[in-house]
C-alpha cells in the first residue's frame, strides 16, 4: 500500500496572545456577554488578582480589548470590552482549533493541505 507521509499540522497559526486559558477566557467572556468589569471576569474565570491583571494587560497593550475606568462612588472599577481585533483573534484561533480537532477525528479525510475533512 502506497501512502504519502501524513503532512504536519500547521501550529505556526495558533495565535498564542489567545491560547492560553486565561487570555482564551477572557475573550470567550467579553464576546458570549459583552463588556464586564475586572471584578466580574476575575470570579468567571475564578482566578487571582495578579494573574488576570497581566494577562488584561497583554490583551489591552495588543489591541484585542480595551479598558475604560471610572468609579463607583468612592471605589475605582475598570470595564473590559472585546475589539474587533480581539474578535477576529479569538474567531481565527477557534478556527485553528477546529480544523486542528477534526484532522484528528478517526473519520477525518486528509485533503490536500492534510488539515482534513
Amino acid at each position: 500500500m502506497d501512502s504519502d507521509p501524513p503532512t504536519p499540522i500547521d501550529f505556526s497559526r495558533i495565535d498564542t496572545a489567545v491560547h492560553g486559558p486565561v487570555r482564551l477566557g477572557v475573550l470567550t467572556a467579553l464576546q458570549a456577554e459583552g463588556e464586564l468589569d475586572f471584578t466580574t471576569l476575575k470570579r468567571r474565570l475564578g482566578v487571582a488578582d495578579g494573574a488576570i491583571g497581566a494577562h488584561l494587560l497583554k490583551l489591552e497593550t495588543i489591541g484585542y480589548i480595551t479598558c475604560a475606568k471610572d468609579f463607583v462612588g468612592r471605589r475605582p472599577r475598570s470595564t473590559y470590552a472585546l475589539t474587533g481585533a480581539g474578535r477576529g483573534a479569538l474567531f481565527d484561533y477557534l478556527d485553528v482549533m477546529r480544523r486542528l480537532i477534526d484532522s484528528l477525528h478517526p473519520d477525518a479525510k486528509p485533503d490536500s493541505n492534510g488539515t482534513g475533512g
